[in-house]
Parts: structure tokens; sequence; C-alpha cells
């Protein structure tokens, strides 16, 4: 015997990854297997997969108390992550191997030996570079997502034998399976079809209004509600929006790749997720399905899936309050921190928020609304539901009218996904450089210090706003909205500074809905 044996792992709590210390001890007494430092019910099952699998790999664990402890043992840990840390350290206690200081081992076993992929590869792969633990052993599977950190030197296996031999296990007593054992959850990403390609701006029948309004939002990365009846094209303007947005940059990338490997979402894995994503939950979503939450520690939802990319709320009065106002505070910090009994995940969730209402129940209810058999009291009860704060943050609030005849004849006559994105590409390159000294990306994070300061406007150019304070009809917040829309267009146009114009075109795209 040899003592205690050990390996290393990673604990994740959110997207923070912290490493653990895997020590493994075998005692005199009768056979047994215990499991030490808060594990969770699938933690606790692998004692019976690690058994097997080391069975079956011709390197079986000693018939006395086997105790494995996972350190720091006041942090809770979850998942099927720990199995091949935990049969490595508990091989090396029995002396069958001698492995390495300082690897990470993250994967699954299987009954047979075989090592499987795990969720949320990338951030504890990141986690344990950031640790000064470059040296990471995963499963074949995991390999690609694994290499993509910088830094990282990734092991890959596709059993416990062919590691075992790797680390100093007695040849003559390993047993390798067969390769046949495909891990299912790639084949099942490798049968998946080709993606189709991004919906074409096109394809959108009139609507100039609404589609100058999505190139500011995309130019700004402002949150937008669209308001009109049945068929007007909302939801197919807001399918179009992540076409027109810029790609992703490094940094973007690993944060929005790293949320989807820990959701498992299908298809990660494959490489970076250089595309804003997009994501459209039902109006029956819960508050944990949009925000986040579940059993133990959270797990990330809708919003923070659509980190850097759109969320998009079609039917949006038909949301839950509740639901719909816990958006309130990601708007604001970007961020995400979920408390559960289990502990507290923090998620970045800096997305721009698309809501689609109609304008009253029948949905009749635009323009004059002649043909709207609403009574004003279902009308204010359809849109109480979307509470005052929480239209104030949207910063684009725009009618879309019912598709003339005309126009719907015409077919598609506008500007294609192509075009207007090249022009968004060159207004995001100027605000980046008018605000890379203050650490920003996008007109739509600009403080309101900064409007009032550096970026301030002359009393002349913002005489239409002070009214519209002095008239009860634009909030402070909604002040510092319109002069970042201002911006916004003014990017879009080429232009230093807003002016008059440019004000007075953000005043509109403010107010709208409401004028309409």
């Amino acid at each position: 015997m040899s003592g205690v044996g050990r390996a290393l792992g990673v604990a994740l709590v959110g997207l923070n990854g912290y490493l653990v210390e895997v020590e493994a001890d075998i005692g005199q007494t009768l056979p047994n297997f215990v499991l030490l430092g808060l594990p969770d019910s699938a933690l606790n099952e692998a004692r019976e997969r690690i058994r097997s699998a080391a069975k079956n790999s011709g390197l079986p664990l000693s018939r006395r108390k086997l105790t494995v402890n996972l350190i720091p043992a006041s942090l809770p840990k979850r998942g099927t992550g720990f199995d091949l840390a935990i049969a490595v350290a508990s091989l090396a206690a029995a002396g069958d191997l001698r492995p390495p200081a300082g690897v990470v081992f993250l994967a699954e076993l299987g009954l047979d030996g075989q090592l499987r992929s795990v969720r949320g590869v990338l951030p504890a792969v990141m986690a344990a570079v950031r640790c000064g633990r470059p040296d990471v052993v995963v499963a074949l599977a995991n390999a690609q997502e694994a290499e993509l950190v910088p830094g990282a030197r990734v092991h890959s296996y596709a059993s416990l034998g062919q590691l075992a031999l790797d680390l100093g296990a007695d040849p003559k007593a390993v047993a390798v399976p067969p390769a046949q054992s495909v891990d299912r959850s790639e084949a099942e990403m490798s049968a998946r079809p080709t993606p189709l390609a991004e919906p074409d701006l096109r394809d959108v029948s009139g609507q100039s209004e609404a589609r100058a309004a999505l190139e500011v939002a995309a130019a700004g990365g402002h949150h937008l509600m669209l308001v009109g009846p049945p068929g007007a094209g909302k939801t197919m303007l807001a399918e179009r929006l992540p076409g027109i947005l810029p790609d992703l940059e490094d940094e973007a990338a690993m944060e929005v790749t790293a949320i989807h490997s820990l959701s498992a979402v299908a298809g990660s894995g494959r490489g970076l997720i250089r595309r804003p994503p997009f994501e459209s939950p039902h109006h029956t979503a819960s508050a944990a399905a949009i925000i986040g939450g579940g059993s133990g520690i959270p797990r990330p939802g809708a919003a923070s899936l659509a980190h850097r990319g759109v969320l998009f709320l079609d039917e949006a009065p038909e949301y839950e309050r509740r639901v719909l106002d816990s958006l309130r505070q990601p708007l604001e910090s970007g961020e995400l921190v979920i408390h559960r009994a289990a502990g507290t995940a923090a998620y970045p969730a800096r997305f721009q928020l698309i809501l689609a209402a109609n304008p009253c129940p029948c949905g009749k209810g635009i323009g004059k609304g002649l043909e709207c058999t609403c009574t004003a009291q279902a009308k204010r009860r359809y849109f109480s539901r979307i509470s005052g704060p929480l239209l104030d943050r949207v910063d684009i609030q725009l009618p879309v009218n019912k598709l003339s005849a005309a126009d719907f004849g015409a077919g598609p006559t506008g500007e294609a996904t192509a075009d207007v994105a090249s022009r968004v590409v060159d207004a995001r390159r100027r605000q980046a450089e008018r605000l890379r000294p203050f650490g920003l990306e996008t007109n739509s994070q600009v403080p309101g210090r900064l409007l009032r300061g550096q970026l301030r406007l002359d009393s002349a150019t913002t005489a239409s706003l002070d009214r519209a304070m002095a008239n009860n009809t634009l909030t402070a917040r909604g002040f510092d909205r319109v002069l970042r829309l201002a911006w916004s267009v003014a990017d879009l146009g080429g232009i230093d500074r807003p002016g008059d114009d440019e004000v007075g075109q953000a005043l509109l795209l403010r107010q709208a809905v409401a004028a309409a």
C-alpha cells in the first residue's frame, strides 16, 4: 500500500471553478466506500460506477474500506465530472497508479471503463489554468472543447485502461475495452443536421420604420419593444436582429461558449460560438427557466444563454409579471446573481431584450382601432403585466402597423442582412473608439455621469428632452436612454456628435408607442 492517493478535480459554482483535491485512503476494516465532502446524489452514485469501471479495466478497487475526501469539504460538489479523479486517487492509494502531481482529471466513467463527456468542461479547464494547473485529462469527446482554452495542455483518453497505462499501471493487468462504444452525446451532435443559414432581413416586406429601428438597436446594443397586430412581422424582425449583429470577439466568445457548455446545449463543444445567440422562451416559461435556478447549485436560464446575443419574449404580456420584472436587474447590471440554499451562482447576462406584444387582447387595437372589440379595462389589464419600471428600461418602443396589401403584394423590397450588418459594424467601430478610454463597448452601456460629463450635449440640442421631462412624458432614466439612442443614430450616420435631428429621431423611437 502507498498510503493516501491524490488527484485534482474542479467544482463549478456558476461559471466560477474551484480546484478540488481528491484524496483516497485505504483502511484495514471491512469493505466499504465512503465519499466525503458535500457530494450531491449524482456524485454519490459515483461509487458504483467507479467500482465497475476499475474492475472492467483490470484494476479492481481494494476490498478494504476506501475513504475518499473532496477538499475543501465545505464546498458543495455536484455532477459526474469527479468520477475520473476519484478513480485515479483510489487506484493511487492502492499503489496501482502513479499519477503526476498537479494534473486535473475531468471525466465521467462508464461501467465498462470508457471515459464519457461531462458538462461544463470549458469553464472547468479555464479555472484549472487560472489556478496554475494547465495539465488536464478529459474524455475524447470533450477534447476539442477543452483545447479552446489558451494555455491548457489537454490529454484526452477513450478509457480508464488507456489512461492507467500512461500512469504506470501493470500492462499485464490492464484491460482496455474495445473502442466501439461511442459517447452518446457526441454521436447525437454528429447526427444533427447542418443548421440553416440565419434569416435574411430582405424577407421582411414593408415596415421601413421598424427595419430602421432594428438597425439602431443593433448599432448601439439597445433594447426594443414592438407593438402591433398579429401578422405585422414582429417575430420576423426580432429573429433577424442577430444576423445584423457583429461577430463576437475572443473574450465574449469564450464567455458565451462557457455558458452553453455548462448548460449542455446541443451542438456546443464544436468550437467557439462566434455568432450572437438567440433565445426565445415560450410565454409559459417559469422564472427559473428564464432567470436560472433548479435544485442544488442554480443552473443558467434563457437570460444567461442569451448573453452577448438576443432574448426575445414574444407575446410579452402573456408572461407572468414576476417573470418579466425579474429581468430588470440584469438589464441594468448585465449579470444575474442567483441565491439558493445550496449556494450562490453568478452568471453573465448582458443581452439585448426584444419584447413583442399585441396592442390589446384581440390584437386589433392599433391606430384608430375601429375593429377592436376590447374594453378599456381589458386593454389596461393586458398591458399592466408589463410594468412601468421594465418598460422604462426598454430604449426603443415602436408600433408596427398592419402590412398593407400593396406592401405585401410588392414582396421584399428592403436591404439584405449583409448590407445592414456592414453599417452596424462601422457604427460599432466608431463607438468602440470613442468609449475605449472609459472601458465600455457600446452606447447602451454608457452611464449617466458620462452623458452629463465628457459626452454632454449642449442645452440647445437637448431642449426637446427637457420639455418632455417637464411634461412628465420622459423619466430621468428615459432621458439618458434617449441620449444613448441619439449617439447610436449619429454613429450610423457617420456623425461625430448628435445634433437636433439625431436627438429628435431618438426621442421618436422612444415615445412612438405612446404617441400611436
